[in-house]
């Protein structure tokens, strides 16, 4: 069974969110960074891929306008957003700021 999307984000662990498209070129160069932050980090954060032409809804929600999109929950709470392709020390750094996770 599927997880939803409010009980992966209420999980115990840090939930990096990543709002993406199949036919954007930056969400491209951001998926080998993604895979190395998680392969780094672990069990330490989750890291979810959200297609926005699939889940248009859950886009909306979070007034994704522009992808790539991040979004970083801590305990269920957007704590983090950022549009655009950050590098991975920066992304490890926005994660060692707003969660537990030693980096």
């Amino acid at each position: 069974m599927k997880s939803s999307f409010n009980d992966i984000i209420n999980s115990e662990r840090t939930v990096l969110v990543d709002f993406f498209a199949t036919w954007c070129g930056p969400c491209q160069a951001l998926m080998p960074i993604l895979k190395s932050v998680k392969e780094d980090l672990g069990d330490a954060v989750k890291v979810v891929k959200i297609d926005i032409d699939k889940n248009n809804a859950l886009a909306l929600k979070y007034q994704v306008r522009s992808v790539p999109t991040m979004l970083l929950f801590v305990d269920g709470k957007l704590v983090w957003r950022q549009s655009g392709v950050l590098q991975k020390q920066d992304i490890l750094k926005v994660l060692q700021t707003y969660s537990s996770t030693s980096v």
